[in-house]
């Protein structure tokens, strides 16, 4: 079986958005300007220094994200929004969206199928894991459903993407989870961010 993993790009006050998030700001406010955002520099602007993370990041079998990851759409699904990513997200797996309101599965092109789990965190991990077999499952994110696998006992490794900017203020990582006993695996800095892997001890 392979691993749960978790990573995320933070603010050096381990906030991973910013207030007053919308459809055009989906991380809010961060002195950035849209998806240029400065929290995500070393993805949109860096990523060829940046590429073997950017790579590690893509590589599990099986993804789970949380509803606002996925899209700004609230409530009942009254619209069609198929994700950030366009036709072909880059996923290329199954990816379990955590959400409240059914929705048929959503198949897009290059392999990706957005799955809709309302049954909770255990059932969204009890499926990724079914789905990627021997690969890891990928908790993308956002900070509140880390959160929620972090307080679970669920995640194995977490990598952090730390950008060296304060935001202040928004959704942080680590809010209302237990303390935590980490081991440090890797670090590995670039021109716009720190990348560090921790093992995350029983």
């Amino acid at each position: 079986m392979g691993k749960v993993i978790s990573g995320i790009t933070m603010s050096a006050d381990g906030y991973t958005a910013g207030l007053n998030q919308t459809e055009e700001r989906p991380f809010g406010d961060d002195s950035g300007d849209g998806w240029g955002d400065k929290l995500h520099a070393w993805f949109t602007e860096a990523a060829e220094e940046n590429q073997a993370e950017i790579d590690q990041m893509l590589a599990a079998k099986a993804f789970i994200m949380g509803r606002n990851m996925f899209g700004p759409v609230r409530g009942e699904w009254d619209r069609q929004w198929n994700g950030w990513w366009g036709d072909e997200p880059p996923y290329h797996a199954p990816v379990f969206v955590l959400t409240h309101h059914a929705r048929d599965p959503q198949p897009m092109d290059g392999g990706t199928t957005y799955h809709f789990v309302t049954d909770g965190i255990e059932s969204a991990l009890a499926q990724a894991r079914a789905a990627a077999g021997d690969g890891d499952v990928a908790i993308m994110g956002g900070a509140t459903t880390i959160n929620q696998y972090l307080a679970a006992g669920l995640i194995d490794e977490l990598r952090l993407h730390i950008a060296p900017l304060t935001l202040g203020a928004g959704t942080r990582l680590f809010d209302g989870v237990p303390p935590l006993t980490l081991e440090q695996v890797s670090a590995r800095a670039t021109s716009l961010v720190t990348h560090v892997t921790y093992r995350v001890l029983p």
